[in-house]
């Protein structure tokens, strides 16, 4: 079992992962939101919160962390360690490549430490299991010779992501892509409509509830948060997420999914009829709404160039922002359970 952290501490720990997860320190400043970017999506507040003046950081934890269903031990260094991604289930995928493991120092971080071992991703960065091989090497050649951006400077690991594709070889390229295609997707993901949710706050990217039980109208959001945030800070891939949805943008989503409601291509033309990808077009279905709202308003701002983004430029020119979250949503909730 694991060891329970106090609730403020927890907050603390955070925080500290907010800074060495994403390279941002909270008290430094961060670039200018775009006017009309969905925030949500991308896991930035409206409004920076800085760590109160004098707040300590939280003393080094160096106990031996545990999660249910491993036999594995590690400390937190472990865990957060880009060069020797601690791998919880080593048994439940194909031995991991040196580059997805151990990366190539200076940008090339392990693969795995963003993606995780089962290359299941977190609302901060892409799902990338079970994608196909040859999308997978497209992404990383996008990347590589800046083809695809983020529309939200914010977002810093994007530039990370960059910053690691150029210096990968064609060779890392070609083994992170044939190890992450090779992985069965596995649904954790739970979609719920709710017109309130908790509190929260942003630490890397992703939204933690605060402590206590306020709440708050969801509005025009998508609320993806860590069903155990202490299993989420140990990378635990065996515990995953809430998306809470406004409600009926479920049912919108599907609408436009299936006709495209006058607005644009039904989706499944080109991702296939269960939205699982169809030859080199990626897999949809089920995977994190923060992610695939964020592609979708990266492609309506023009920050993705690759081979098929002007097929997806047209599909979302005439689509709102409130159609892409209600996409998102339905398609988060969508595939084999």
């Amino acid at each position: 079992m694991t060891r329970l952290i106090p609730a403020a501490a927890l907050c603390a720990l955070v925080l500290a992962i907010r800074v060495s997860a994403t390279g941002q320190d909270p008290q430094r400043p961060q670039p200018d939101a775009p006017a009309d970017s969905p925030s949500w999506a991308y896991g930035v507040p409206n409004t920076p919160m800085p760590r109160p003046a004098g707040a300590p950081r939280p003393a080094p934890d160096t106990s031996v962390k545990h999660v249910p269903g491993s036999d594995q031990a590690m400390t937190l260094q472990h865990i957060r360690d880009y060069w020797d991604v601690g791998d919880w289930f080593p048994n439940e995928h194909p031995p991991m490549p040196s580059v997805v493991v151990h990366g190539r120092q200076p940008h090339v971080r392990g693969c795995a430490m963003c993606h995780m071992p089962s290359g299941q991703g977190r609302p901060e960065n892409a799902p990338v299991a079970a994608q196909p091989y040859l999308y997978i090497v497209q992404q990383l050649h996008d990347f590589k010779n800046g083809l695809r951006t983020s529309a939200d400077p914010r977002k810093t690991n994007t530039q990370q992501m960059i910053e690691a594709a150029q210096d990968m070889t064609d060779q890392e390229i070609d083994e992170a892509a044939k190890y992450f295609s090779s992985l069965k997707w596995t649904h954790w993901i739970t979609v719920k409509e709710a017109a309130t949710v908790p509190k929260t706050r942003i630490g890397g990217n992703v939204f933690f509830p605060l402590p206590g039980n306020e709440t708050e109208p969801i509005g025009d959001r998508i609320i993806e948060t860590p069903e155990d945030a202490e299993r989420f800070e140990l990378r635990d891939p065996h515990s995953g997420f809430i998306a809470y949805v406004p409600p009926g943008s479920v049912n919108k989503g599907s609408l436009l999914v299936a006709s495209g409601g006058g607005k644009t291509t039904p989706c499944r033309a080109c991702h296939g009829p269960d939205l699982m990808g169809l030859g080199p077009v990626p897999a949809i279905a089920g995977r994190s709404p923060s992610y695939l709202m964020r592609q979708l308003w990266d492609f309506k701002k023009g920050t993705r160039h690759g081979a098929w983004s002007p097929l997806m430029q047209q599909v979302v020119k005439d689509l709102t922002q409130e159609d892409m979250l209600d996409l998102a949503a339905y398609v988060a909730a969508a595939g084999p359970k």
